[in-house]
């Protein structure tokens, strides 16, 4: 058997993008211009920041659909049962049918905040004490290990791959592709980040959070002035 890892990571990889700033002038400009728009193909945007700041302002979204990003994303399973709630993007995801799959499971870092103060909807969360996090990485550690020997135990007696998994819990590691544009990204980004600067106030798990953070990034050195015009829009989706 093949030893068992532990993170409290995720890591997130841009695999190809077609999405710039640009695109959005393009796409907006039809409206008025016409054929004469495909003149603003790779135009320089910052010549028309004031235009990507009026349609996020006003919500007029579908120019920045005219993009695209490919992310290859490696979380815990529970991160991607959130994930797929957004059905604005495509997925494909690793399959426990097909392959065998990696002794690589989550526990959170000491930073990770373990309690839970207010009512559901809009709760906080605060630190906890060195004992309660000792207690919850000992039982997770506990709960993975014995998961996966029997996980192992199964795939020995000759039992399939899509049976076996089912003893295997939401903590271990997946990886998938994920593609969605800009403004399919918003959307995600104005519900799985916490900001002062948004208008709604979002609520995300901490480790969805961290991949949404990391896809920001991503996005945002792709998209400089969409990103900003996001942010000065109060981050809300247009």
């Amino acid at each position: 058997m093949d030893e068992i890892v532990f993170r409290s990571d995720v890591t997130v990889e841009l695999v190809k993008a077609s999405a710039s700033d640009a695109d959005v002038i393009w796409a907006a400009r039809v409206s008025t211009a016409g054929e004469q728009s495909l003149e603003d193909v790779g135009s320089d945007p910052e010549k028309a920041k004031g235009l990507i700041n009026y349609l996020a302002r006003e919500r007029h979204g579908s120019p920045f659909e005219h993009t695209s990003m490919t992310f290859f994303i490696s979380a815990p399973i529970f991160v991607f049962r959130e994930f797929m709630r957004h059905r604005i993007a495509s997925y494909n995801e690793e399959s426990g049918r097909y392959r065998e799959l990696k002794p690589v499971f989550y526990i959170p870092g000491p930073e990770r905040k373990l309690i839970q103060v207010g009512k559901t909807g809009a709760y906080e969360f605060v630190a906890g004490t060195d004992a309660q996090y000792e207690t919850s990485v000992a039982a997770m550690k506990r709960s993975y290990e014995v998961s996966y020997e029997s996980y192992q135990e199964m795939l020995e007696a000759g039992i399939a791959r899509e049976v076996a998994r089912t003893v295997l819990p939401v903590g271990l590691y997946s990886n998938m592709y994920v593609t969605m544009n800009a403004r399919a990204l918003m959307n995600f980004l104005s519900l799985r980040t916490k900001s002062e600067g948004s208008h709604f106030p979002s609520y995300p798990q901490r480790e969805i959070e961290m991949v949404a953070e990391k896809m920001e990034d991503i996005w945002a050195g792709l998209m400089p002035l969409t990103h900003g015009a996001f942010n000065s829009g109060g981050r809300v989706c247009p």
